[in-house]
């Protein structure tokens, strides 16, 4: 038996997340210089989430627009 197509989960792990796991969030901050092996993983500032632009695509001009 087959699963019906609306019940399948498909590529929901892929859409944009708003929260960073604290692993990454002590990643950013290494990458940036602002944190300290001395420091507790609890209480970690805050740090913006990299936003993620899906691959828009540019308009071809077209000859006419060329010819102006």
């Amino acid at each position: 038996m087959s699963l019906d197509q609306s019940l399948k989960r498909g590529s929901r792990l892929v859409r944009a997340r708003n929260v960073m796991k604290r692993s990454e969030r002590i990643e950013k901050l290494k990458d940036e210089d602002r944190w300290d092996e001395s420091k507790s993983v609890l209480g970690i500032p805050k740090t913006k989430v990299p936003k993620t632009v899906l691959g828009r695509k540019k308009k071809k001009k077209t000859t006419e627009e060329d010819a102006k």
